[in-house]
């Protein structure tokens, strides 16, 4: 039984188009060529994996720090086995998962805590900018190659790279 060219699907010998994905298929209404093997399904189609593929290293790190979102890269780093020898991509996606944490304690615990006093509240929001400014600088020196290892979420990071193994 033949496979459908685009998607995968079973279809017949007379089949002109897939009636799953609507695809034309190569050998419509011709008839059943004889073969000694017959047709495989193609692998399944799995965008992550060719995303994957397609990253260098040095691209995996920067976008673990991109700000508010970086931490969706970071945990699929983490997840994957092509950057499981990575020790320099693991260290940037933890710092980078950290940085998020540190966010998020400062916009969900600490800036609501500071609403009824108008000094923290600036304290609060300065806060906000320092952490959005280490992303920015991280994104900055692991663009350039460099491995900067940010005070207490650096090493955290470290051990937590190093707790892997």
């Amino acid at each position: 039984m033949p496979f459908c060219t685009q998607c995968g699907t079973e279809v017949q010998p007379a089949d002109i188009f897939c009636g799953s994905c609507g695809a034309r298929q190569a050998q419509a209404g011709s008839a059943p060529r004889s073969s000694a093997r017959p047709a495989t399904p193609p692998p399944p189609h799995n965008p992550a994996n060719d995303f994957l593929k397609n990253l260098t290293a040095r691209n995996a790190a920067l976008m673990c720090y991109i700000p508010v979102a970086g931490w969706i890269v970071s945990i699929i780093v983490l997840a994957s086995d092509r950057y499981r020898e990575e020790r320099d991509v693991r260290f940037h996606a933890f710092q980078g998962l950290y940085l998020f944490v540190l966010w998020l304690f400062v916009d969900w615990v600490f800036a609501p805590f500071t609403y009824s006093i108008e000094a923290p509240r600036v304290l609060a929001k300065a806060l906000k900018a320092v952490v959005f400014g280490a992303w920015i600088f991280m994104m900055v020196k692991t663009n350039q190659g460099e491995n900067f290892r940010l005070p207490i979420l650096g090493e955290l990071a470290d051990r937590s790279v190093s707790e892997q193994k």
